[in-house]
């Protein structure tokens, strides 16, 4: 129980990065986590009743959208937290192509193939255990991020490689957070949903299940996070 209110504190506190929806209802919630941008300036490029979650980790899309990726996955599209997610993808053996990644200067998705990334700068990683990776349209805002942040400026191919040889470390990481995400998403599961004998295949399916039923309340963020990977590992 101890653990439970620490958690949910914590949730709390970063639940008050979001401003509050102004009186007409135009102004969507506007965080101020860097990964984060407003609901209305994210792209959402795949489809389907999971579309504002990442399919490999279940992430909230809009949250970490800096980061996104997009890819035709065995020919269907999908948008990924990030390209440690990308890189899940083609290592579980499916087509990937036509890769798409956000350009930081517009928030419009660009081929990643001609984006400059930024790779180890002062801002968070996403999913990746270190080193992030931020893409641009040209190599000039590439170059301006990397002064204002740190970072060296590659392009696509020599930051994949980067993820590529992390990705294992990177997931030993991955899974020891969601382990204990899990164990919190257990104890919020018993204080505030209603029992869900539904299986599910992936965080992203729990967490839309959850939405769209109103299972557990009101529940956003960290702790829809935390219970859809508990869903997923009982």
């Amino acid at each position: 129980m101890k653990f439970l209110k620490v958690f949910l504190a914590i949730v709390f506190l970063s639940g008050m990065a979001f401003a509050k929806m102004d009186n007409n209802g135009s102004g969507l919630k506007m965080p101020k986590n860097y990964r984060a941008v407003p609901l209305a300036k994210a792209e959402i490029l795949q489809d389907g009743k999971e579309k504002m979650f990442c399919p490999k980790c279940g992430m909230t899309l809009p949250m970490f959208y800096r980061t996104n990726h997009a890819a035709k996955v065995d020919g269907k599209m999908q948008q990924f937290c990030s390209m440690y997610c990308l890189v899940e993808a083609m290592n579980d053996g499916a087509k990937v192509e036509d890769i798409k990644v956000v350009d930081n200067s517009t928030l419009k998705f660009i081929d990643a193939n001609k984006a400059y990334y930024v790779v180890g700068s002062s801002k968070p990683a996403t999913m990746a255990k270190k080193v992030s990776k931020y893409a641009f349209g040209t190599k000039e805002a590439a170059q301006d991020f990397a002064k204002k942040f740190g970072g060296k400026v590659m392009s696509f191919d020599e930051a994949l490689a980067i993820a590529k040889k992390d990705f294992k470390s990177d997931t030993e990481a991955k899974n020891m957070r969601q382990a204990k995400m899990a164990k919190m998403g257990k104890m919020i599961y018993n204080k505030k949903c209603q029992k869900i004998d539904q299986k599910f295949k992936t965080a992203a399916e729990a967490k839309a299940y959850i939405k769209a039923n109103n299972v557990c309340g009101k529940i956003r963020g960290k702790a829809l996070q935390a219970v859809g990977l508990y869903l997923i590992s009982k």
